[in-house]
This record gives structure tokens, sequence and C-alpha cells, in this order.
């Protein structure tokens, strides 16, 4: 993965070595765990083997958010079973990094890995909160909201063949 078109101050990579790994998981802990009060034992899960991790990082190598993206029978359970689609989740940034389009930048890279694995569209689960930002993204929301971890949430898909790379 190259860097992130547009101006965001990050790198987004896939997350392969242990330390990039780990540096995803810290910044969930940071954001979902500690901001969120999510409890932990419901932050990481049997899906986190599984995933590809998407990091972004400074040019310093500072974490600065992390997500996931679930394909394949990993992904059956989040988008009832649909060939061809992926599952984004656990997107999370630094409060320091938030609002720089480090987020954005975290999507279109997990957009990015789903194409690279020959997936046609994306789902994820939004915090009601965060709704908007991803309908600027092209997320459309279906079905109604229902909780998760205690927070309200809803589904949200972007097909991946009709728009192709965004450019922000």
């Amino acid at each position: 993965m190259s860097p992130s078109p547009g101006p965001s101050p990050c790198v987004v990579r896939v997350a392969d070595d242990p330390a990039d790994r780990e540096a995803c998981f810290a910044v969930r802990k940071e954001v979902f765990v500690v901001e969120q009060r999510v409890p932990e034992d419901l932050e990481y899960d049997a899906y986190d083997a599984g995933a590809v991790h998407v990091l972004a990082v400074r040019e310093d190598g500072q974490p600065l958010g992390a997500a996931r993206l679930l394909y394949g029978e990993a992904a059956g359970a989040k988008t009832g079973g649909e060939a061809g689609v992926g599952s984004l989740g656990r997107l999370a940034v630094v409060r320091a990094a938030r609002g720089l389009g480090v987020g954005v930048a975290l999507v279109r890279g997990v957009e990015d890995v789903a194409r690279a694995r020959g997936l046609t569209a994306v789902d994820l689960h939004a915090q009601t909160h965060a709704l908007g930002f991803y309908e600027r993204l092209g997320y459309v929301a279906y079905g109604p909201e229902f909780p998760d971890a205690g927070i309200p949430h809803r589904a949200m898909r972007r097909s991946l063949q009709a728009f192709g790379r965004a450019r922000e």
C-alpha cells in the first residue's frame, strides 16, 4: 500500500508484522476500551486472528489509527454470508489525529485491500454518530438501528465496483 492521497498526514499500510499488529491493538484499546468504555473481552474477538489489519502512521512511525477487514468465511457472520462482501470494522483514530483525514485514509486503505482480494462490496457497522462520515465516503445505511457493546449502530454498505477508487 502506498501513502494515502490527499491531505492526510499519514501512511496507511497492512499490518503484516507483529509490531504493526500490536500498534493496531493499542490504538483500538485507547479508543474503544479506554475512551468508549467497551469491555476488553468484547473489543478483541476470534475474528482478529484471521483479519487483515490496517495501520495508519505518521511519517515518524507514530500510530494514528487502525481498522480491520474480514473477508471470506470470517465476514459471513457480519455480511449475511454474501459472496464477495467484506466487513470493515474496528476503525479507530486516536484523539489527537481526529479531523485530519486519518479515518478517510483508513477506509480507503481497507477498500484497496478488499479490491485486491477480489471483493465487490464492503459492509460495516457504524456507530450512529459516525453515519455522516461514512455517507460522505459513499456508504449507504440499511436496516434498523441495533446495539453493539451498548452503543447504537447501523449497518452500511458501499459497492466497490460502482465507484472504483475514490480520491479525496
